[in-house]
């Protein structure tokens, strides 16, 4: 069209851009939406043909749009297939015919246009010409299996068997896949040819030998009643599988077969020969179906045995993942242990120790240990064989890399195995080797153990020496060392030995030491000694402990009379007071209490009302007070909240005390002037 000159095709612009009188909403068009959904559609006036004349034009008009539509493009097969199926809903068969073999010249591998064509026919009953389309498709197209699905279901329909038997054998000859192969043989079921059937079985299995058809085949034998022929056929085909493709489906199904015509033996030999043969990842359903075959027809020991043999094939399926995966060793040699192969225990036992771990740390070895443990007992206790014994302890000391670490628990176990084949001088040797090649304490502990059974005591002593020399911040073995004194009745030597200890620059645990030393003297009445080390003890420590204890002490001490028992609560007052003013000078609050609390009670029970006043006299006030946080910054400063403790007779503490209490007094005069 041509443009009108002073004309555009452009919207006229809007002048007037101000809101409209009349607003619409959204809800509104919705609502109109909604609202008009009933209303008739516009729909095509259906065309009422009246004579042949204008039925010809129709005709004519269509086909000419059909033709139209395939000049365009010809390779869309729709419009073949909508132009033929129009040509038939005409009645007229013959043009139908004609557009479809045209629309095959232009795509023949087309299966689409094959079976809408033989369809067609089929329809229309033109069986010769439904026969021949399906033997033009067959010939060209022989892989395509829905031509030949038609092809017999047809020939079968019309009742023309030896004809669908054709179409099968032709079929076959392509050697196709198992479905086709299983429609022939139940075509031939269906009609009582069982002896065909069992042919085609045959045939079937030579071109398709896999496990599960030689399972079908047997299956048919066996549902016809022919039982020698179905053994045969499983045995056949455990001779045709022999190798990687035996599946452990067929001995299954062979087995199962033998329980059900109740030939036990044989199926339990059958269940062996594929266990035996088949690898441990292949045979689990086998494995199964042995075990509920042996719990339901065996005996005891038939079930353990596949129990047994079942966790075997676990345990070497995990090593095989992980053979350094103790846990599974252990399990495996405690499974081989129950059933009581000596053979196969050594074997498994042998085969853990080989795994070594692969660094030289401690934490990797700790499990590994336990396996030489385990495998030496086994040796002494079950096999009873000295000789093996002893070789596997020497061949675990001689592994490990005892100048990185050592394991004492090794050479103590060592030690006592030759102890009770009453080879005293070995055990020795060995623990003698242990300390000089790897000292430890547990294994101068294990040592020390064994001569105080055998009452060695000089050899005791010896052993303490060293011991100490190796640690001599050890306080146990000091104070042992003094106990084994003490126990021989050397006084002195036990002394010395607390001395020695007391005077060490370093000491583990000197709380003890010094409590042991203390408790010595006590038990031995030496009470001068005893306050000697008291205050020997607060020259270096101020703990609170020592001076409640120095003062327990001095009640405990028996005295013959009164006055000396009076003696000693002055002698505990005076240590608490002491304690106090020393606690004060150090500003020890926390301890400073404890003491109070401590010496409020020694004067509940041994003072006098006036001592135990002054006493409640020193308990602090206990405040709560604002404190920075050792985390806060100068830009986010944190406060925290805390407790204290304020004593009356701290001068500078009673100051601050006294200022806290004028301003609770101001603030109560505040608040009274407020509620007048």
């Amino acid at each position: 069209m041509d443009k009108k000159p002073g004309k555009s095709l452009r919207p006229p612009k809007v002048k007037n851009k101000s809101a409209a009188s009349v607003q619409i909403t959204a809800e509104q068009i919705l609502r109109e939406a909604h609202d008009r959904r009933l209303e008739p559609a516009h729909t095509i006036p259906q065309q009422k043909i009246a004579d042949l004349e204008e039925l010809g034009e129709f005709q004519q008009r269509k086909r000419k749009e059909f033709e139209d539509n395939i000049r365009k493009n010809r390779l869309n097969i729709s419009n073949w297939l909508k132009y033929a199926s129009w040509e038939e809903a005409q009645q007229n068969l013959e043009r139908a015919r004609s557009i479809l073999e045209r629309a095959l010249d232009v795509e023949w591998r087309n299966v689409a246009i094959w079976l809408r064509y033989i369809e067609m026919e089929m329809k229309n009953r033109s069986v010769n010409h439904a026969r021949n389309l399906l033997d033009r498709a067959i010939t060209l197209l022989p892989r395509v299996d829905q031509f030949w699905y038609k092809y017999t279901y047809m020939e079968e329909v019309m009742g023309e068997i030896p004809k669908a038997r054709n179409v099968f054998e032709r079929w076959m000859k392509w050697e196709p896949t198992e479905s086709a192969w299983s429609a022939y043989i139940n075509m031939e079921v269906r009609y009582g040819e069982i002896d065909n059937a069992r042919a085609i079985l045959e045939r079937f299995v030579s071109v398709h030998p896999e496990p599960k058809n030689w399972i079908k085949w047997a299956k048919f034998e066996e549902e016809h009643n022919n039982l020698e022929k179905c053994r045969e056929i499983y045995s056949e085909a455990i001779q045709f599988l022999e190798g990687d493709k035996l599946d452990q489906k067929v001995l299954v199904a062979f087995a199962k077969f033998e329980i059900k015509m109740k030939e036990f033996d044989r199926a339990r030999v059958i269940f062996k020969f594929g266990l035996d043969r088949l690898p441990k990842s292949k045979s689990q359903s086998l494995y199964n179906n042995y075990t509920n075959f042996e719990k339901q027809y065996g005996d005891t020991e038939g079930i353990e045995t596949v129990v047994v043999g079942k966790r075997r094939v676990q345990y070497e399926e995990e090593i095989e993942a992980n053979a350094k995966n103790y846990d599974v060793w252990f399990d495996y040699c405690k499974l081989e242990e129950s059933v009581g192969e000596v053979d196969r225990i050594r074997d498994v036992y042998e085969r853990a120790i080989a795994q070594v771990p692969p660094a030289d740390e401690k934490r990797f070895w700790r499990r590994y240990i336990y396996l030489w443990i385990n495998y030496a007992l086994f040796e002494e206790l079950e096999t009873e064989d000295i000789n093996k014994t002893r070789a596997v302890y020497q061949a675990c000391i001689d592994l490990i890399p005892h100048k990185r670490f050592t394991f004492a628990k090794i050479w103590l176990l060592f030690a006592q195995f030759e102890i009770r084949q009453l080879n005293l001088a070995a055990a020795r040797k060995i623990l003698g080797r242990a300390i000089g090649q790897c000292p430890k304490n547990k294994l101068f502990k294990g040592y020390i153990d064994l001569e105080m059974q055998l009452r060695e005591f000089d050899r005791c002593r010896t052993l303490y020496t060293k011991f100490l020399e190796h640690d001599a911040a050890n306080c146990t073995a000091w104070i042992k060392f003094a106990e084994l004194e003490g126990m021989l009745g050397e006084t002195d030597r036990c002394r010395a030995i607390f001395e020695l200890a007391v005077g060490q620059q370093v000491l583990d645990m000197p709380e003890l030491l010094w409590k042991a030393y203390i408790d010595f003297e006590i038990e031995q009445e030496e009470y001068t000694h005893t306050r000697d080390l008291y205050e020997r003890l607060l020259e270096r420590t101020d703990h609170v402990k020592v001076f409640i204890s120095y003062a327990q002490f001095e009640l405990s001490i028996p005295y013959p009379d009164d006055d000396d028992k009076q003696q000693g609560v002055e002698r505990a007052r005076a240590i608490f007071e002491k304690a106090s003013n020393h606690m004060k000078q150090k500003d020890l609050k926390e301890q400073r209490v404890l003491l109070l609390d401590a010496w409020k009670d020694f004067e509940e029970n041994h003072g006098t009302a006036e001592s135990l006043q002054a006493v409640k006299d020193k308990e602090p006030k206990v405040v709560k007070k604002r404190r920075k946080a050792e985390d806060s910054t100068e830009d986010n400063v944190i406060w925290e909240e805390y407790f204290d403790y304020i004593f009356p007779d701290d001068q500078e503490q009673s100051r601050n005390l006294k200022l806290l209490q004028m301003a609770q007094m101001w603030k109560q005069k505040a608040a009274e002037d407020e509620s007048s």
